[in-house]
């Protein structure tokens, strides 16, 4: 006679099989794996230092301490978008290095050589040095070396998809400088300047906001996907 301490365990068998049984046929889904399938090369300068330990690690570089105890250092900022940058490109197989994935402060001099380096081994790089403005004044502008060059072309797509993102802000074109960092790679280079820290409405709160950073780097971004898909330099 079967008692039921026995049936139950017969039944917790039996269930136990049929569970494999089912678990065997069931065919689970293959994530295929991104192929970097793009033109070039992107090469993120995040500008200035980040924050070890509570401490910001540049001098200056930060914007007023508002009213509301709210401060952006700039760094951080920098930093922010290029992770957000990274993820994108990760997500759509579009080849980068991270130049400065420490968050002490490097030299110019070694961002440059780094860059270079990376130029050495792949002739298909962009360089794209990421910052905050300041100065008091507003809106979005972004900078080439002086004369006509290759990175021209590219800051003009990386000015146009901003005042799409952002329309109905300033934008305060395409500018020529003399910027190290413009100067001495020797890849198309451009320098972004998103929105000034020391103006609070509507700059910083963009360059604060979980949501402004997200906005900024999609125009990053939009911009780049522009650029692999009409191989613009």
């Amino acid at each position: 006679m079967v008692t039921d301490k026995l049936k139950i365990k017969m039944i917790a068998f039996w269930k136990k099989i049929i569970k494999d049984i089912i678990k065997s046929y069931i065919v689970e889904e293959v994530k295929t794996p991104i192929v970097p399938h793009s033109n070039f090369l992107w090469l993120f300068d995040n500008g200035h230092g980040g924050i070890i330990n509570g401490e910001y690690q540049t001098k200056g570089k930060r914007s007023p301490i508002w009213p509301d105890g709210e401060q952006l250092f700039e760094g951080e900022f920098n930093r922010a978008i290029v992770k957000r940058l990274i993820k994108m490109c990760e997500e759509e197989g579009i080849r980068y290095v991270n130049l400065v994935p420490e968050d002490k402060d490097i030299p110019l001099k070694e961002r440059v050589e780094r860059a270079n380096k990376e130029y050495a081994k792949d002739k298909t790089c962009v360089y794209v040095s990421i910052h905050a403005n300041a100065g008091g004044g507003s809106g979005y502008e972004v900078f080439s070396s002086p004369g006509l060059t290759k990175s021209d072309n590219i800051a003009k797509v990386f000015h146009d998809e901003f005042k799409r993102e952002f329309d109905g802000v300033r934008m305060r074109g395409v500018k020529e400088a003399k910027f190290y960092v413009l100067r001495c790679t020797k890849m198309p280079a451009v320098l972004t300047e998103n929105f000034f820290m020391d103006t609070y409405t509507p700059d910083f709160l963009y360059l604060y906001s979980q949501v402004g950073r997200d906005r900024i780097a999609k125009a990053h971004f939009e911009a780049i996907k522009y650029i692999e898909k009409n191989k613009i330099t």
